[in-house]
């Protein structure tokens, strides 16, 4: 997680919060006391000048009203103006005062330098409108020198409120805002003062608030990377106090949670691992993003390789399946991934992942190999399709005979008896198959008793050979290839006599005229390998281990005409794996069959199963 930075965090936001509340009330307050000190100054000056100019308007108004000889009267009254003037107490650099009559000329001043001035007309707008207007205005400006000034014109009144004449005030005011500057330059400089001391206390109230925010913030980093194991401090009992306390509650509920979760997780993960279906969990869009080993193994890739890939590539379904929602119809499909001569089948079965709002969130796929079960069941409708065939054989040919003694053959002598004696041999034919396929099935059930017994092998076989050899065609020979010495096995002597009779009277049958059967055993320290090898018409390499298959006849013609029922050495397999031994055969064709099996010797350390 990237780390705030200092000008993003939450403490410098409240610092300068903090610090543009405190300039806007010091700005405020200051606006408001400026405006206020300006006024009162400005106030207190012009009461200064209007409290003064009250005296001397009342000064002069007495020398206007005054009577006086037309010959002297302007000369004295201008004397006695100049006179008034000159005895205010008002300091002329400060303070100017103009004495104007109605006619607008200047009868005295102060300023001397205005006196050339005195006698002449005055040509300011402030007086003329005084004279003309009845306006007398009162105003600060800037004079020549770029100072304030304070300007006045205060009326001159006879007897009948007259306007005799006007009281022309300029008063230098550039003082009192020379005083409102430096006030000003004093509250500025307070102000930065007061700003930096509230700025450091801002940064520690800021810090205050934003420590347990910052281990907070800390902590939930840590606990976005799975450690629950630490607390953050609880520095009061406010708002953030309490938050802090919420917030390790929510600490210690999801370290629980975690580890709740962890352990399914944990749980999950080892099912998956070792189950011996395949899981494979693809989201909305048809993509894989999960897959156990199991699943890699049946489709033959790295489970992690696959992880992003489209389900439908991954099984080869684009023939079958048009859009991955159609898996949610699709139940349950086998795919074939057999190669060459090599059978693969496997099932998939689909089922649909809903999120809380009835919304497809995606897809698992359950793989299983089903190659074995199909070929049990396609074996188990060969089979079915074998005996079919082979009970209507005989049942058919027993039909016709018998229809035809009932149609009157049986009062014919000589065909009645041929016709019985056909139908007897099919019916001894059907019994023999009938009790053959008892055996298998109680063979398969493991209901097949076995009395075992401790037995010299070549004495038993010689007896055996000796036995078959008595009823061999002239045109056949045996051929006996066996060890001297002793050779203890522990055998069901009937069992294993009818797997002998079994091998070799299927090598009689397939043996030409003239033929020899090797009939051999050798010693191999832990068992005794018996081989019986004919001289026949041999197998083909690819139907070579179909031979022990039940109902397989590699010359279905001849099996027949001889009585075979194709189960001989299916039954001979199965008494064979029930003494712990194993049966193959070998062939070349032209050249002949070989019979080999096993049967392990007495005095290997082993368990028998009696």
């Amino acid at each position: 997680m990237n780390k705030v930075g200092f000008f993003r965090s939450i403490q410098f936001k409240l610092i300068i919060i903090y610090i543009l509340l405190l300039l806007l009330a010091m700005q405020v307050i200051g606006t408001f006391f400026m405006k206020e000190l300006q006024d009162d100054l400005e106030a207190s000056f012009t009461n200064s000048i209007s409290d003064r100019m009250e005296l001397l308007s009342y000064n002069l108004e007495q020398a206007f009203n005054k009577e006086r000889n037309e010959d002297g009267e302007e000369l004295t009254l201008q004397q006695e103006i100049q006179q008034i003037v000159d005895d205010i107490n008002i300091d002329t650099a400060v303070t100017s005062i103009q004495v104007i009559n109605s006619q607008g000329r200047i009868l005295g001043t102060n300023d001397p330098a205005y006196q050339r001035d005195v006698g002449k007309k005055s040509r300011m707008p402030i007086i003329e409108n005084a004279l003309f207007f009845n306006t007398f205005d009162e105003d600060i400006v800037m004079d020549e020198s770029m100072e304030r000034v304070y300007v006045k014109a205060v009326p001159l009144y006879d007897s009948q409120d007259n306007v005799v004449g006007i009281i022309y005030v300029k008063a230098l005011i550039q003082n009192v805002y020379d005083q409102i500057s430096d006030i000003n330059d004093i509250f500025i400089q307070g102000s930065i003062l007061a700003i930096s001391i509230s700025a450091f206390l801002g940064i520690l109230v800021a810090r205050s608030i934003t420590k347990p925010i910052m281990e907070m913030r800390r902590q939930a980093q840590i606990m976005a990377k799975g450690d629950f194991s630490k607390k953050v401090n609880v520095y009061g009992k406010d708002e953030i106090g309490h938050l802090a306390g919420t917030f390790n509650e929510l600490n210690s509920r999801l370290k629980h949670s975690y580890a709740t979760i962890e352990e399914e997780r944990r749980k999950l993960s080892s099912v998956l691992s070792n189950m011996s279906d395949g899981v494979i969990s693809i989201d909305n869009s048809g993509i894989i993003t999960l897959s156990n080993d199991a699943a890699g193994r049946l489709i033959g890739q790295n489970p992690d390789d696959i992880i992003g890939d489209y389900l439908l590539d991954v099984l080869q379904l684009e023939d079958r399946i048009v859009d991955i929602t159609d898996l949610q119809d699709s139940g349950s499909l086998i795919i074939d991934f057999s190669e060459d001569d090599e059978p693969f089948l496997i099932r998939a079965n689909f089922s649909t992942v809903y999120d809380d709002e009835d919304e497809i969130t995606g897809f698992i796929a359950v793989l299983s190999d089903v190659t074995e079960q199909e070929k049990v069941e396609q074996e188990r409708r060969e089979f079915v399709s074998n005996v079919s065939h082979e009970l209507r054989t005989p049942l058919t040919t027993m039909k016709s005979y018998i229809e035809a003694l009932t149609d009157g053959a049986w009062e014919n002598k000589e065909i009645a008896p041929r016709f019985l004696s056909v139908a007897q041999n099919e019916t001894d034919r059907m019994i023999r198959m009938v009790n053959d396929l008892l055996q298998l099935s109680k063979l398969d059930a493991e209901e097949y008793p076995m009395h075992k017994e401790r037995a010299e092998f070549i004495s038993y076989f010689h007896q055996v050979i000796d036995r078959l050899e008595m009823n061999l065609p002239e045109q056949i020979t045996f051929k006996r290839e066996l060890p001297k010495g002793r050779y203890h096995v522990w055998i069901d002597k009937d069992k294993m006599t009818q797997v002998l009779d079994n091998i070799i009277s299927n090598a009689i049958k397939y043996s030409p005229e003239g033929g020899v059967i090797r009939l051999k055993v050798e010693n191999k320290r832990h068992y005794l390998l018996i081989s019986v090898q004919d001289e026949g018409i041999g197998i083909a390499y690819d139907k070579l281990e179909k031979i022990f298959e039940r109902f397989y006849r590699a010359d279905k013609a001849r099996t027949r005409k001889l009585g075979g029922t194709g189960l001989g050495l299916a039954i001979t397999k199965e008494l064979v794996e029930a003494h712990h031994g194993k049966i193959w055969a070998k062939s070349k064709e032209g050249k002949g069959t070989t019979i080999l099996f096993t049967l392990p010797l007495m005095n290997q350390k082993r368990r028998v199963k009696q």
